[in-house]
């Protein structure tokens, strides 16, 4: 499948190695080149029967397909490494479904699942060298879980008793950033710094199709393409900016918005473990070899709530949803390896008990956490004592104490 790019410092270099051309490709987009650029949307593209090119290495149904651009990726790919990829999805799941059950439970303040998204997260994070760095938002519990990022660690933020609860230089891996797109500008000058200090490692930053509308991330664009940082700016397209659908933000394709400030872009399938791997080392080759940045859009969806403060059955139907669980990206590498004949009963089973295990241990580590200092919030706001900060400490004060006093005297 040929992939829109725009120019670049370098000539881009295909799967067998040779520079090939990085001017854009006229391909199944059909798009049309004039004064004005590029001026064809997603949803003309869809009226003439086309789609934006998505690169697929595995069809929903479990089937492999070739692809002379980037089968080159994952040639040396093994059986065990399949059913490596395989289990990391499966229990990046179930610590996803522990996290969001414990929060029903009150045990945490908030969770943001990221049901659905693990193959684009296992995929990419699966890509990295242990010397690249990552730069998450606050949905990457998969790629943290590449990363080596304790997952009781992750969760002590959302229980509110620390404030991340890992060293970022243990594992490349960054704290999670609330900010909406903000951790793409710190990804970037990390990268400019990595450039100057002459190292061959590259930097790959995440964040969501929201956050693609964020001015943060246009500057980071612009910085990486001047500068030829080498940064990955993976954005998990999950159709949804909370209730915002994708059409409401922009009228091309994401990963199309690369051509503008002078890198490649290319939209994989996001339900696809190979195809995130594949695209994803393709992406920070590049970057490693001082080709500059490049945007990856992981096309995929958010299966749940954008977090458990969220009901999307007030803006979305159950028929969207149940035409991508029909493109479930575990399941989809299940079929694969059944049919293939590499993996057995005996290894799903050891895997379901290896899951209740890792369910079981989240949730007795949380459990054990101590409770939230609730005046916390209050400290370090500013160096010195602030008459209105005092004020709203007392107000709180008294509010948390009046529930004692409701239950004394239902005794």
């Amino acid at each position: 499948m040929t992939v829109d790019s725009s120019a670049t410092r370098k000539p881009r270099r295909s799967a067998t190695g040779k520079a090939g051309t990085t001017g854009s490709k006229t391909g199944t987009t059909g798009t049309k080149s004039g004064a004005t650029g590029t001026r064809r949307t997603t949803r003309a593209a869809a009226q003439k029967g086309t789609e934006p090119q998505l690169v697929q290495l595995l069809t929903p149904e479990g089937k492999r397909v070739k692809n002379a651009e980037y089968d080159a990726y994952v040639a040396g790919i093994t059986p065990e490494d399949l059913r490596g990829l395989y289990r990391d999805m499966v229990l990046t799941r179930r610590f996803d479904a522990e996290a969001t059950a414990l929060q029903r439970q009150g045990e945490l303040g908030l969770w943001a699942s990221l049901l659905g998204q693990e193959a684009a997260q296992i995929g990419s994070g699966r890509a990295l060298r242990d010397d690249d760095y990552v730069f998450p938002t606050y949905r990457e519990h998969g790629v943290a879980w590449c990363r080596d990022v304790d997952p009781t660690n992750l969760l002590g933020m959302f229980r509110g008793v620390n404030n991340g609860g890992w060293d970022p230089n243990s594992n490349n891996f960054h704290l999670y950033t609330i900010v909406i797109g903000s951790q793409t500008l710190h990804a970037t000058g990390y990268a400019m710094g990595v450039a100057k200090d002459g190292a061959d490692s590259a930097v790959i930053a995440y964040f969501g199709d929201g956050a693609s509308s964020q001015g943060d991330v246009a500057e980071s664009f612009t910085f990486s393409a001047v500068y030829n940082a080498p940064v990955v700016f993976f954005c998990q397209n999950n159709q949804w900016a909370i209730s915002e659908p994708t059409e409401k933000q922009t009228r091309v394709p994401l990963y199309q918005r690369a051509q503008g400030f002078g890198f490649p872009g290319v939209r994989v399938d996001g339900n696809d473990v190979l195809a995130c791997l594949a695209v994803t080392k393709w992406a920070l080759e590049r970057a490693r070899s001082g080709e500059g940045p490049t945007l990856v859009e992981a096309f995929t969806y958010r299966m749940g709530a954008h977090t458990t403060s969220d009901d999307p059955t007030r803006y979305r139907g159950d028929e969207e949803r149940l035409a991508w669980e029909a493109k479930d990206p575990i399941l989809r590498l299940r079929r694969y390896l059944e049919a293939s004949n590499q993996a057995d009963e005996g290894f799903f089973a050891e895997l379901e008990a290896e899951s209740e295990a890792l369910g079981k241990r989240v949730r007795e580590a949380v459990r054990a956490m101590p409770d939230p200092d609730h005046f916390a919030i209050f400290e370090n706001v500013y160096a010195d004592g602030h008459a209105l900060v005092d004020e709203e400490r007392a107000q709180f004060a008294a509010y948390q104490a009046s529930f004692a006093d409701a239950t004394e005297g239902g005794r």
